[in-house]
């Protein structure tokens, strides 16, 4: 295969945007199982941003101890196939596709393993389809982990990109749904399937509250991970379910140490449970999700979609944790 080489966005070391640089790289020839994809879109999450800081520094194991081990950062993709391997048989040159990958998203081509992607929809542009994988298949685990069933009372603690979809699928599973999030976003989560919804900066968890009644939810989706667990564990109702989808637990452990604490402290008695999600990789729950936006069954929500040689200020954006919905970088 013989194609001019790409460019990428590029990271040397762990930092700030400051550490990213453009770089012309050379396209890779896709192996047995792989796929070359021409990208359109890539969504940007809060992942991305953790990984380019290299923090938590637990993070580091896995993903380079003095450098990322990935050259060129992003998960979420969107583009259509240029070449295929010789045991790919699922897809083939031309096809629109999507999914979260282990990196590479940043760039104008992208060489992945091809179970890792699926069919974009004809339905669905490049940009609201590089929104889905990630965030939406996050938010669609963490309500199964709660096991939400239609007559649920379920909040909901931040209105990003993964908060968006909860809101939405707890309500399309029929379950009463409340939101804690910015007040930018209060109107859009009410929009979005919430019957409630209040401004955390007004409405605290950790402190009782006529808006907020102890033992008053069989589910809490903690996305902000900033209330302490045991305000959270107290809004509970006998045999909720409290999911740790995200936390800040310092700069070593990260959410490591808030799992750790949820651990030690327990549900607290009355069946109450505190589970962490470990969300993983599923191509076949991002196409289910994307043939229910395709259906328009399920809202995309995009703030701001920003320019490729805007991939800097658009991860500073979401460093500054204020996002509502999500933000996606297009070639």
């Amino acid at each position: 295969m013989s194609h001019p080489a790409g460019t990428a966005w590029t990271q040397q070391k762990y930092g700030g945007p400051e550490t990213l640089s453009t770089d012309t790289l050379p396209i890779s020839e896709p192996g047995p199982a792989e796929v070359t994809i021409q990208v359109e879109a890539a969504g940007l999450n809060a992942a991305d941003v953790h990984l380019m800081h290299g923090e938590p520094l637990l993070l580091r194991l896995f993903f380079g101890l003095r450098r990322p081990r990935a050259k060129v950062p992003g998960r979420d993709v969107s583009g259509t196939v240029l070449a295929v391997g010789s045991s790919v048989h699922s897809l083939a040159p031309g096809d629109a596709v999507f999914g979260e990958i282990p990196g590479g998203a940043f760039a104008t081509h992208a060489t992945v393993p091809a179970d890792l992607l699926v069919r974009r929809p004809a339905e669905l542009s490049a940009t609201t389809a590089a929104s889905i994988a990630l965030a939406g298949g996050t938010a669609e685990q963490a309500l199964t982990l709660a096991g939400v069933t239609a007559g649920n009372r379920v909040l909901v603690i931040s209105a990003g990109g993964v908060g968006t979809f909860a809101i939405q699928l707890a309500a399309a599973r029929g379950a009463e749904v409340w939101a804690l999030c910015g007040s930018r976003a209060l109107t859009l989560a009410r929009e979005l399937g919430a019957s409630q919804a209040f401004d955390y900066k007004a409405v605290d968890p950790a402190a009782e509250s006529p808006e907020l009644p102890a033992g008053s939810f069989d589910t809490i989706l903690d996305i902000a991970g900033v209330s302490p667990l045991r305000s959270l564990r107290r809004l509970l109702a006998p045999g909720g379910t409290l999911v740790l989808v995200a936390g800040n637990g310092g700069r070593v452990l990260g959410p490591i140490g808030r799992i750790l604490r949820a651990m030690f402290l327990g549900g607290g008695g009355g069946g109450r449970r505190i589970k962490p999600l470990a969300a993983t990789t599923q191509p076949e729950l991002s196409a289910k999700l994307a043939h229910s936006v395709a259906e328009n069954e399920l809202r995309v929500v995009i703030e701001r979609e920003w320019p490729f040689p805007q991939l800097p200020a658009a991860l500073s954006h979401m460093a500054d944790g204020h996002a509502v919905g999500k933000h996606v970088v297009t070639m």
